[in-house]
Formats: structure tokens, C-alpha cells, sequence
């Protein structure tokens, strides 16, 4: 996963889709990927009352923007 539009990035964007955060944790980022979840997760929790439900959507994105763009700092 070595460069912005490889196939593991790919991968974890789609992985992102699916579970905020997954994306990160299948690159190694665990932080990332724990902050990404939380948010996300307790954003959706509170859908409700709707500004908390549009950040979280907002936090969701980015999750899959942040996996797609990706690159190895090795």
C-alpha cells in the first residue's frame, strides 16, 4: 500500500464504506482507525437529533476519503 490508488487502498476505502474506520485498521493505523469508529459511531447513536446524525455522515467521508488518499510513510 504504497501509493494513493493501489489496490490495498482501494480495498480499505471500500472496507471504509462499510465500517467507519476499517480502512484505516486494515492499513495498521489502529488510532486512526479507533477515533474514526468512535466518532462515527456515536455521531449515528444520537441520528435523532439531527446535527450530530450530519457530522457523523460528515465523519463516515472523510473515513473513506482519508483511506483512499493513504500513503506509507516507508
Amino acid at each position: 500500500m504504497s501509493q494513493q490508488g493501489s489496490a490495498g487502498n482501494v480495498l480499505a476505502a471500500v472496507a471504509s464504506i462499510f465500517f467507519p474506520g476499517l480502512g484505516q485498521l486494515l492499513q495498521g493505523r489502529i488510532l486512526a482507525a479507533l477515533l474514526f469508529f468512535c466518532i462515527t459511531a456515536v455521531c449515528y447513536f444520537f441520528f435523532v437529533l439531527v446535527i450530530p446524525a450530519i457530522i457523523g455522515g460528515l465523519f463516515h467521508l472523510w473515513s473513506i476519503i482519508d483511506a483512499a488518499k493513504f500513503k506509507s510513510g516507508s
